[in-house]
This record gives C-alpha cells, sequence and structure tokens, in this order.
C-alpha cells in the first residue's frame, strides 16, 4: 500500500510536529483536535517553523506556503479520513483505543492506523481495536521536525505488510525507522530510564544539583543532560513514561520513579512548555 494521505489526531506538541513532517515531504496531512484553541496554537507553531526553515535556506518560499497548504486542520472527527492514521493525544489508553475505534468507522479497514504513544502497549490498544492487523505503533521523538528516529512497533496481530508499509513511508518522510516488538518502554525509553531516574536519585540524595549533572554529563559528551532534557520533553510526559514501564516491568526498585518529579508535575512545573521545570524559562 502507498501512503498519499495521513490523519494526525491530536494537536498538541508532538501532533503537530508529525503534520508539519508529514506535509513538508509532500503529503497531504490532516491535523484534527476538539479544541479550537489548540488547532489554532499548533497551526502558529508550524507557520513559525517553517518560516524559520526558510529563513535558514532549508526550504525555499514556495515549498514553505506549500508545505502549510497540505495541511488541513479541523475538529470535525469525520473529517479525518486518510490512508495512514497517527494517533498522538494523551497517555490513556481508554482514550486512545476509544479514538480509534471512532475513526474505524470513518475510515474502514483499509486504512492503517498508528499510534506514538510512547510507552503503553501497542498490543493492549490493538486487542481493543476493530482491526487489530491494520495497527502499529509510530513512535516519533520530540522535537519531531528534528528527530530523525522512529520506532515501528509491532503489536501480536500486526501484519507483516503494514510494517513494510509505514517503514517505507517514515523512509519518505526523511526518517530513520527501526523496527522493534511491543514491550515496556519500547527500546529507546527503556534504555533511557536509567539516565533519569539515577540523575534524579543523585539530587534526592544530595549528592549534586541540576546544573551540575547536566554540565558533567554534557562534557562526557551527551547533546543534552537529563534535567533540561526532561524540561524539554516536559515532567509530565517524562514521568509517565517512568511509571508505565516501572508498572509493567512488576516495580523493579532501580526503575522506581522519583518523587522529586512527581512533585514537580503536581506543581504544574513540566518544563519549557509553562516557564518552570528543573529551571526557569
Amino acid at each position: 500500500m502507498e501512503i498519499q494521505s495521513v490523519g494526525i489526531c491530536g494537536a498538541g506538541t508532538m501532533g503537530s510536529g508529525i503534520a508539519q513532517v508529514c506535509a513538508t515531504a509532500g503529503f497531504h496531512a490532516t491535523l484534527y483536535d476538539v479544541n479550537d484553541d489548540i488547532l489554532e496554537k499548533a497551526k502558529s507553531s508550524i507557520q513559525k517553523n517553517l518560516r524559520t526553515l526558510f529563513e535558514k535556506n532549508k526550504i525555499n518560499e514556495k515549498e514553505k506556503d506549500e508545505a502549510l497548504e497540505r495541511i488541513h486542520f479541523v475538529t470535525d472527527q469525520k473529517q479525518c479520513k486518510a490512508d495512514l492514521i497517527i494517533e498522538a493525544i494523551v497517555e490513556n489508553i481508554e482514550a486512545k483505543t476509544s479514538l480509534f475505534n471512532h475513526l474505524s468507522n470513518v475510515n474502514g479497514s483499509k486504512t492503517i492506523y498508528a499510534t506514538n504513544t510512547s510507552s503503553l502497549s501497542v498490543s493492549e490498544i490493538a486487542g481493543r481495536f476493530s482491526y487489530p492487523q491494520r495497527m502499529a505503533g509510530m513512535h516519533f521523538f520530540n522535537p519531531a521536525p528534528i528527530m530523525k528516529l522512529v520506532e515501528v512497533v509491532t503489536a501480536e496481530k500486526t501484519s507483516a505488510d503494514v510494517v513494510q508499509t509505514i517503514v517505507a513511508f517514515a523512509n519518505q518522510l526523511g526518517k530513520i525507522p527501526v523496527i522493534c516488538k511491543d514491550s515496556p518502554g519500547f527500546i529507546v525509553n527503556r534504555v533511557a530510564r536509567p539516565f533519569y531516574i539515577e540523575s534524579l536519585r543523585l539530587i534526592e540524595e544530595g549528592h549534586a544539583g541540576f546544573a551540575t549533572i547536566d554540565h558533567l554529563l554534557e562534557a562526557a559528551g551527551f547533546r543534552m543532560g537529563p534535567f533540561k532534557l526532561m524540561d524539554l520533553i516536559g515532567n509530565d510526559v517524562n514521568y509517565a513514561v517512568s511509571l508505565s514501564v516501572y508498572e509493567q516491568l512488576n516495580k523493579p526498585e532501580r526503575l522506581k520513579p522519583s518523587e522529586i518529579q512527581k512533585e514537580k508535575v503536581e506543581n504544574g512545573e513540566l518544563g519549557k512548555k509553562t516557564g518552570r521545570g528543573y529551571y526557569q524559562y
């Protein structure tokens, strides 16, 4: 199957970023969200990002204008019809399965359905879906227009044709697709948990401060320290992933989420998007 149109559900940071990537690569994209304000914010963000690419001579003016024209912003779920549906809504399995089942009534059995979940079980989502063989994970990383890696996650019943089509599509986007089986945290988030959690442990034990740990790890070769990275991702998102992996792996002590991060989330100190996290912005 050849993908020509993409429906992206959820116009937050990830959804708007994925829509921009698709449109820039020449695909017609429908960006759906129930909230008009979030859609307007997404449109402004995409316009700003495309303008920045133009100013940096990454794209010309015609490419900039045409990319924006390819994105259709909608609040009506019935308009979210495409060859490929990518879900990027809240990390809640009930919300995701409900959305997919509603969209299956609009799109049918020929459409491919992909979830951008970073930590929930793709097999469990697919198991509650009308067409489990047509579903896989397509996990982009933040910020989607910049980060090259895409994890293509195979669920128990995902067909080989669906996997092949998603991999080909990711290549067309200029991404680097990596196929992995459905497991807690997939590959990257499983590997990354100690990076965040051990850094938070050092804070809890009073060994060093946020800036010191970030500086040392950056000096050791990491592009960004753990606290700067958590602020960029969002403490709410990062904490939810840590909690999900911890629970799915039967709560090993070494992966226990930090009380410091939990408190940050409860206080609304989510990082760059709220102006305050481990640092002030």
